[in-house]
C-alpha cells in the first residue's frame, strides 16, 4: 500500500490529545500539500507546519467530545491518550485545565506520519511512528504488515487500549492485520477489553451511564450523546441512527449498510448493543 511519508515531530504542549488525535509538525511544512496528490481537503496547518492527526483504523474512548465535552469512562480514555504519549517518546506529560497539556519532557520527539489523505475537519489521517522514519520525507513508501506494526496505532490495538474503526481507504491486508490485532487482544482480554460491552449489551440510564459506567465503541457512544441530548428516549434510538444514515458494509456478509440502526439492537427502552464486532464494519470515508 503506497503511503506518503512526512518526517517531523511531536509537540501536544497547549493541545487536548487523546488516544487517537495527536499533534505533529512536519519539517518541511509544504509537504502537506502533497496528502492526497492534491485531490479532496487540504491539511489544516499553522504555517510552521503543525497539523493535527488523526490516527487511522483506531477509535479510542473519548476524553471531551462535542460541545458539552462529554467523555468516556476516563480509566480507559485517558490510559489509550497515556499510552500513546509515552510509545511516542514522552517521559512526562503534565496537564493543566481540563485536558490541556501544560508540560512535557522532552519538549518534542522525532517522528513520522504515512498518510493517504485528510478527514472532513482537515486532520491528516495517518499512521504514526516514531525515531528515523523508514523512507524519505516527501516521497510514498510501500507500507506492508510489518512497517505498520511500528506504528502506535498498532500498538494501541494489541494493548487492547483502543477499538478497530476501518474505513474503505485503508487497503485490505493493513485492515485484515489491524482485526487480527484486535481480534488477539480481545480473546486475552487486555485493557478495555474485558469491560467492554459493545455487543453484549449496555444498560443506558441516562447520559451519566456514558459517562461513567459503560465502555462501549465510541462511535456508538458519540451516536448515543448526539440522540440523548435531543431529549428523545432510547425507544426513539434505531430512528435516530436511520437518520444519521452512516454509511457501511459489513465484512462478514457483504451487505451495505446506510444506518447504524441495521447493526444496533434496542432491547426494554434501556439496553443497546451492536450485533456486529467492530472489525466486521467497512465505513465510507467521511
Amino acid at each position: 500500500m503506497p503511503m506518503l511519508l512526512i518526517k517531523g515531530f511531536y509537540d501536544v504542549k497547549g493541545s487536548q490529545p487523546d488516544g487517537d488525535t495527536v499533534h505533529f509538525t512536519a519539517d518541511d511544512p509544504t509537504q502537506w500539500d502533497l496528502v492526497g496528490g492534491g485531490l479532496g481537503r487540504a491539511v489544516d496547518h499553522t504555517t510552521t507546519g503543525r497539523a493535527t492527526l488523526r490516527l487511522d483504523a483506531i477509535d479510542a474512548l473519548e476524553t471531551h467530545y462535542g460541545a458539552s465535552r462529554v467523555h468516556q469512562p476516563p480509566e480507559f480514555a485517558h490510559a489509550a491518550r497515556d499510552e500513546m504519549l509515552s510509545w511516542l517518546g514522552f517521559t512526562d506529560v503534565q496537564h493543566g485545565t481540563g485536558e490541556t497539556v501544560a508540560a512535557t519532557t522532552p519538549d518534542t520527539v522525532p517522528g513520522f506520519v504515512l498518510t493517504r489523505g485528510t478527514d472532513v475537519h482537515g486532520r491528516c489521517v495517518a499512521l504514526a511512528g516514531r525515531g528515523t522514519p523508514p523512507g524519505t520525507s516527501g516521497l510514498e513508501i510501500d507500507v506492508d504488515a510489518s512497517v505498520l506494526r511500528t506504528t502506535v496505532n498498532h500498538h494501541l490495538l494489541t494493548a487492547g487500549l483502543v477499538y478497530p474503526m476501518f474505513y474503505r481507504s485503508l487497503f485490505t491486508s493493513l485492515r485484515v492485520e489491524m482485526a487480527t490485532a484486535a481480534k488477539e487482544a480481545r480473546d486475552a482480554g487486555r485493557g478495555l477489553w474485558p469491560d467492554d460491552v459493545t455487543t453484549t449489551g449496555a444498560k443506558i440510564a441516562g447520559l451519566a451511564s456514558l459517562t461513567d459506567d459503560v465502555v462501549l465503541l465510541p462511535k456508538l457512544f458519540r451516536r448515543l450523546v448526539d440522540h440523548l441530548q435531543l431529549g428523545m428516549p432510547l425507544t426513539c434510538f434505531p430512528a435516530f441512527l436511520a437518520g444519521v444514515a452512516d454509511r457501511f458494509s459489513v465484512l462478514s456478509t457483504g451487505e451495505r449498510c446506510v444506518g447504524l440502526n441495521h447493526v444496533v439492537e434496542t432491547t426494554n427502552g434501556q439496553t443497546v448493543r451492536m450485533t456486529r464486532s467492530p472489525e466486521d464494519l467497512l465505513f465510507e470515508d467521511a
